[in-house]
């Protein structure tokens, strides 16, 4: 299903923005907006066109596209509806994640995140790609994770699919470096999105732990596009993590992943506060310790050798 509004010929810059309905995908094409840029969005639910609505109060043109990008025809669909207008930035969002353990999941629900993460996003790219190189112009960003840094125990197929476009993001700048278009791959961890909703991961502790806001994300994921920079981490947290996945043995990742993703992990409220207090009863335990070993002239401002 197309929505297409009465468009009249625009000189402004043109984005297509999938996964686009809510979330990181909503916020990113927020962003082109109110830049001023026209936006063809799409997303595999009838919400894309209330996004669509949302858009165009900003004033710019919106075109809305319903279909699945996990199949041949959705990304036709997807592309034939650019009417084949220049396209200034490809924002490859769309995707889709899948929880518990890989031998209890449908396996069509495998193969459907697969198709979404990854064989209809390069399909897409590869048609952007070549209109980008062709005239050497052109930003891309596309949304990995943080998670394709770490073995995914009980999300093992969706962190996979990460650890994919995090290494093809880097691989493409590189091949395009002399061409004029840009790659930026978008690496954010838990977000507050639909995301773990629907890949059925409510009863987990990263399903239900504090997670970093999608316009956050989504505004350094487009200011590193523009900016043409090779990736960005989002959030200190995040950094740490994947400066942690360098150097922690990927037997542990896998074990600590465990910990956050197995089903049932999900912490209760009492949970959570009992948590809170006890780290900030730590830190405060290891501050007093740092304020004694500093010794009593430290404290009173002067210098110890």
């Amino acid at each position: 299903m197309n929505d297409f509004p009465d468009a009249v010929p625009s000189s402004r810059p043109f984005a297509i923005v999938t996964g686009a309905s809510s979330g990181i995908g909503l916020e990113l094409a927020r962003c082109c907006a109110q830049r001023g840029w026209d936006l063809l969005i799409a997303a595999d639910e009838a919400a894309i066109h209330d996004a669509a609505q949302q858009l165009r109060a900003l004033g710019t043109q919106v075109q809305a596209v319903q279909a699945d990008l996990a199949t041949p025809r959705g990304v036709e669909q997807l592309w034939d509806a650019a009417g084949g207008r220049v396209v200034d930035a490809l924002l490859a969002n769309a995707g889709r994640g899948l929880g518990r353990g890989f031998l209890d999941q449908d396996f069509g629900a495998e193969r459907h995140v697969l198709d979404t993460n990854l064989t209809g996003t390069l399909a897409l790219l590869h048609k952007a790609g070549r209109q980008m190189r062709e005239r050497r112009s052109g930003r891309i960003l596309i949304t990995g994770s943080i998670a394709g840094y770490m073995p995914g125990t009980y999300q093992a197929v969706y962190n996979g699919s990460k650890a994919f476009l995090d290494s093809f993001a880097y691989a493409l700048r590189e091949e395009l470096k002399d061409s004029g278009v840009s790659v930026t791959c978008l690496m954010p961890g838990p977000t507050e999105t639909k995301f773990f909703e629907r890949a059925d991961l409510m009863d987990t502790r990263v399903g239900t732990m504090k997670k970093d806001d999608a316009a956050m994300v989504a505004r350094q994921g487009f200011e590193a596009m523009l900016a043409g920079k090779p990736a960005v981490v989002t959030g200190l947290k995040n950094k740490l993590q994947v400066a942690a996945s360098h150097v922690v043995p990927d037997t542990a990742l896998a074990r600590a992943h465990a910990k956050q993703a197995a089903p049932g992990t999900a912490q209760t409220p009492a949970q959570k506060s009992a948590k809170a207090v006890a780290g900030a009863l730590g830190g405060l335990a290891l501050l007093s310790a740092w304020w004694l070993l500093r010794g009593p002239s430290a404290r009173r401002g002067q210098v110890t050798v």
